[in-house]
């Protein structure tokens, strides 16, 4: 199990020496978003779900929904390093002609499983997912993962609702708490906390771990995985910018781009290459 961890850290890592590079590159981005929900995405592409990069539209595959979609160019660089695209690809974040645009569109891009960016409906999408599944006689998982001041939207708690009335037990949300959104601290700005209450009361399957530790990550997902009567919420702490010191919980780095010496400092961090 340790040497699992160990190889899924070291992913992890590249990935984040992949984020910090395409949004220096492409001169615009999101990288403290991303690199907050790397640990996360890389446990579920790299170790959880079914999937095939060779056959992205495969029937009985899990689905993934990145509902922030801000945070795309981790996705992105996930999504190259597990086969679904050449890594080289990821040079075009942004720019023209590329088709990773600066939000995920599932019709530019193999392995986006729901286009997303405007906040609020990944879990509603998913939702719908789980219950295709059911119809179709499918049992795949539908994982979502969501912002904390995303769960501020009103559409978040329709979603919540339902899914429980339906006991979509195959929905798996995970929760980005890294307390800070776009235009400040969450708790200051809508009276957001305590999250996990408000889940257990609508009926969730609830948990509550370190989104940066492999470990909890993984056991988690089990848990939820084994949960059968009920959709599962797994909120993790998480920190904006986890992984480059200098981006940690500084919310100036919610959508800025590194100057040449910042990429340096982080390359020296990450052990990536300097330009």
């Amino acid at each position: 199990m340790q040497d699992r961890i160990r190889k899924l850290e070291n992913i992890a890592r590249q990935i984040r020496i992949d984020i910090v590079t395409m949004i220096h590159k492409a001169g615009d981005g999101h990288p403290g978003a991303s690199l907050s929900v790397t640990d996360m995405i890389t446990a579920l592409y790299f170790e959880v779900m079914n999937v095939d990069p060779a056959n992205p539209q495969k029937a009985d595959r899990d689905r993934f929904i990145l509902s922030k979609g801000h945070a795309c160019p981790c996705l992105y660089a996930a999504l190259a390093r597990r086969g679904y695209f050449s890594p080289g690809e990821l040079t075009g974040l942004r720019k023209l002609e590329s088709m990773l645009q600066g939000h995920p569109d599932m019709n530019k891009i193999p392995g986006i499983d729901s286009t997303s960016g405007s906040l609020g409906n990944g879990i509603s999408i998913g939702l719908g997912m789980v219950l295709a599944a059911r119809l179709t006689g499918r049992d795949y998982y539908t994982y979502v993962i969501t912002g904390d001041g995303e769960i501020q939207e009103g559409i978040i708690w329709e979603a919540a609702m339902a899914a429980v009335k339906y006991k979509t037990d195959r929905l798996i949300v995970l929760v980005d708490n890294n307390g800070i959104q776009s235009g400040g601290r969450v708790d200051e700005i809508s009276g957001l906390y305590p999250i996990l209450p408000k889940w257990k009361a609508f009926g969730w399957h609830c948990q509550e771990i370190d989104g940066h530790d492999m470990g909890q990550i993984l056991d988690a997902i089990k848990k939820a995985q084994a949960c059968t009567d009920r959709p599962s919420l797994i909120l993790a702490h998480t920190v904006k910018g986890q992984g480059v010191p200098f981006m940690v919980g500084d919310n100036s780095w919610h959508k800025r781009v590194p100057t040449i010496d910042e990429y340096r400092q982080a390359m020296r961090v990450l052990g990536g290459p300097c330009l």
